[in-house]
């Protein structure tokens, strides 16, 4: 499942691209037709994430009764994916890093008789190709479109009601969160382990599986530690790494949590390896290897149903 950098980098991508525009909305698929219908040639004023939800806003400019807006609110779950295409102007609004994974794709494709330039082929864009696979929901305007698969959520709602899922959810380290004092609150007092609460996203909005094991071992923090037992300077220390490490991600278009000094690994050649995927985690899905720091086994076990990666020495 895309972790919360890849939905806030989606709703960067919306906002290049789309903000302003008046788009078409369909349902290639059909599954989304009523939806679609209360969209199209709306005007999209901007598009945000919080954790995992990604909120694109309708509604003409000039509009002041919250009736007259809709959201769609979209949650790629964990087979949800974008992708995007268009003429050489929606290429060069993509200005977010390098082609999306984990639920992130762009398509940008030039005939092969297309003229060069500086930047390379000019691209010919005769409007949308005809759909390919189950697109729930096509967004096209006259410089590109976006198509959207396999979504576990996605729906036409209120402004009101977006803002009432915002507030069931936990704070996000990629929010406008001015410190760490929600995060701290939804998390003392809990006797529920660490690793299961940083899972939760009513606790903590956009961190997934990779976040959680990486951050508690950069932190040195044990797993099973109850949230009560966290204490204060411990839990500002770990949202504030999460913020750096989830800022990162957004910048990279990837999860890279390893300090340069503990990237060490080698190709079967005896050369360094590529930062990633190689060098790129300390435990994450690297069990039965040796800890980048002390050397011990890093360990794998399974917690409320998920993978759990750790180092026993160091988050001891």
């Amino acid at each position: 499942m895309p972790e919360g950098h890849s939905i806030h980098r989606l709703a960067r991508q919306f906002t290049d691209v789309f903000a302003g525009q008046r788009l078409r909305v369909s349902s290639p698929q059909g599954r989304f037709e009523a939806g679609a219908r209360l969209l199209d040639s709306q005007v999209l004023r901007g598009a945000r994430a919080h954790g995992k939800h990604l909120f694109l806003d309708f509604g003409d400019p000039g509009a002041t009764d919250g009736d007259a807006r809709r959201v769609l609110r979209v949650h790629l779950g964990l087979y949800g994916a974008f992708s995007f295409g268009g003429d050489e102007t929606f290429r060069g609004a993509s200005s977010i890093g390098a082609p999306r994974r984990m639920g992130e794709t762009d398509t940008f494709e030039a005939p092969p008789d297309a003229p060069e330039h500086d930047d390379g082929p000019a691209l010919a864009y005769a409007g949308p190709p005809e759909p390919v696979g189950q697109v729930r929901v096509r967004l096209v305007s006259d410089h590109g479109w976006a198509d959207l698969r396999g979504p576990s959520a996605c729906e036409v709602i209120t402004p009101a009601e977006a803002a009432a899922v915002v507030d069931r959810l936990g704070p996000d380290p990629l929010g406008p969160e001015p410190g760490p004092e929600r995060f701290l609150e939804r998390v003392s007092g809990r006797g529920v382990a660490l690793g299961q609460l940083l899972m939760d996203q009513a606790v903590l909005a956009g961190a997934g599986n990779i976040y959680r094991a990486e951050s508690l071992f950069r932190q040195g923090l044990d797993p099973w530690l109850p949230g009560k037992r966290l204490g204060r300077p411990a839990g500002a220390a770990l949202w504030e790494d999460l913020v750096e490490l989830m800022q990162d991600g957004v910048r990279r278009g990837r999860i890279i949590t390893t300090r340069p000094e503990h990237r060490g690994a080698l190709t079967e050649e005896g050369e360094p390896a590529p930062l990633w995927p190689d060098n790129a985690y300390y435990v994450y899905q690297r069990d039965g290897l040796d800890c980048r720091v002390c050397g011990a086994e890093v360990r794998r076990a399974t917690m409320q149903g998920r993978s759990l990666f750790w180092c026993p020495r160091c988050q001891s």
